[in-house]
């Protein structure tokens, strides 16, 4: 089986588009005074975008937080980025962020709370991924 683990802000946007999927699911603690969750399957990372005008701090402090640990970064094995078109460039860039210094796939970005369209897609495509990785899985 998969996981998704994701954070969202008190906005609740990313919560509801995870929800809606009806994957399993963790979320990474809103307050920092919380103790942080750790990985401890393969997953793939949900994260918000809060960019500036030039891309700076897109990836959450949270999350951050969460993938400074090295188990947590070894056992994910994509992203998905929520954010709002309306930052053009910018838009889901903390998954782009976030693959490259992780070396992971941005698998998906989705708009706010996620369109029906942008549902069907995230479920066909995690599930087909996680059928991909079990498959290596079992060779190894």
């Amino acid at each position: 089986m998969y996981q998704l683990i994701y954070f969202s802000t008190q906005s609740g946007n990313t919560h509801q588009f995870v929800q809606r999927l009806g994957i399993p699911n963790k979320r990474i603690p809103l307050s920092p005074k919380e103790e942080m969750i750790n990985a401890d399957e393969p997953f793939i990372l949900v994260t918000p975008t809060y960019a500036d005008n030039d891309g700076k701090g897109a990836v959450p402090k949270q999350v951050i937080k969460f993938l400074n640990n090295e188990n947590n970064r070894k056992l994910m094995v994509g992203v998905i980025a929520g954010g709002n078109t309306n930052f053009g460039q910018y838009y889901g860039y903390a998954g782009n962020v976030i693959s490259k210094k992780c070396n992971v796939p941005l698998l998906y970005k989705f708009e706010l709370t996620g369109t029906l369209r942008e549902i069907q897609d995230v479920q066909e495509g995690v599930a087909k991924l996680w059928e991909q990785h079990n498959k290596r899985r079992k060779r190894a």
